[in-house]
């Protein structure tokens, strides 16, 4: 996990409708980057819906969501579908951003060593700097804990 206080890495990744997005591009507000293993599963699906439920306070408190996964921009179009998600999912197969945030860790999973992606969400702030970091976010808590430190 990245430290409290530094600069974001920058990234520029595609969303689920193939458009790319720059963390250049939300400078002056406040971004909620989410980091989660798999679109439609059930912890990643809790956690999208709960960011979907509150979104209109974190746009009402200036602050953007964006979720990062190495799923596919097709994956992430069907995900936003099933559930009518109304943030950015960006696509990062190549896993540029993923291992930038350092979230591309050792897991074990009933007892077998794999590779995936850790639940991390960073709070970046209007400059691009890293305010708070969560790593092995519960799910379902994340999204009202993100909006209550706003």
């Amino acid at each position: 996990m990245l430290e409290i206080g530094i600069n974001a890495p920058e990234f520029t990744l595609p969303d689920q409708n193939g458009q790319m997005h720059s963390l250049k591009d939300y400078r002056g507000r406040k971004v909620i980057l989410y980091f989660y293993p798999k679109d439609n599963t059930s912890g990643c699906t809790a956690q999208a819906c709960g960011f979907a439920e509150l979104y209109p306070q974190f746009t009402e408190k200036g602050a953007v969501v964006l979720g990062v996964s190495k799923d596919s921009v097709a994956s992430h179009k069907k995900f936003e579908q099933n559930y009518g998600l109304p943030f950015t999912l960006l696509a990062d197969p190549e896993l540029a951003a993923i291992q930038a945030y350092d979230v591309w860790q050792e897991k074990n999973m009933y007892g077998r060593k794999t590779m995936g992606i850790v639940r991390t969400t960073y709070l970046i702030d209007e400059n691009g700097v890293i305010a708070k970091a969560f790593s092995k976010v519960k799910a379902k808590e994340n999204p009202a804990q993100m909006l209550k430190l706003l």
